[in-house]
């Protein structure tokens, strides 16, 4: 039995687009081209239950429900794996500010850092209600006694 040297050719090459797949498989991927710059509005990652585990997120001015009106604000959050946004860093042209929670158990343990117009201020709190809230003195010349 002879063998059609067309078939014995069109195994050959098939056998070389073989190897060739073979070998750029095992080849590790270059990037082509880095992006520069990412453009979003929001930002969010998850954890492996797919649970949104912290954002970064542009909020629109508005209104709150009691009539505040309240200032576009970018505002990062982190948040525990039971959905608590237990750190929330802010900016917006208003004000700034840092705020730490206590963990998901509690409701009214934090810190918060803030910057408001001319003034700062840091508020901390213990879940049992003691609170101080710690500010800058005033600029006021203090009187000395007189000689």
């Amino acid at each position: 039995m002879r063998t059609q040297p067309s078939l014995l050719w069109l195994t050959a090459i098939n056998l070389l687009v073989t190897v060739a797949t073979f070998t750029r498989i095992n080849q590790p991927v270059a990037a082509e081209g880095v992006t520069p710059v990412l453009r979003t509005r929001s930002l969010e990652l998850l954890d492996e239950q797919g649970r949104v585990r912290a954002s970064l997120s542009v909020l629109a001015a508005g209104t709150s429900a009691h009539g505040d009106r309240y200032p576009e604000t970018v505002l990062l959050r982190l948040i525990t794996e039971r959905g608590r946004p237990s750190v929330k860093i802010s900016a917006s042209e208003e004000a700034s500010g840092v705020s730490v929670a206590g963990p998901s158990n509690t409701n009214g343990t934090y810190v918060i850092l803030e910057a408001k117009g001319r003034a700062s201020s840091l508020t901390l709190r213990n879940e049992d209600g003691r609170q101080q809230v710690v500010q800058p003195e005033h600029d006021v010349e203090r009187q000395r006694p007189s000689p």
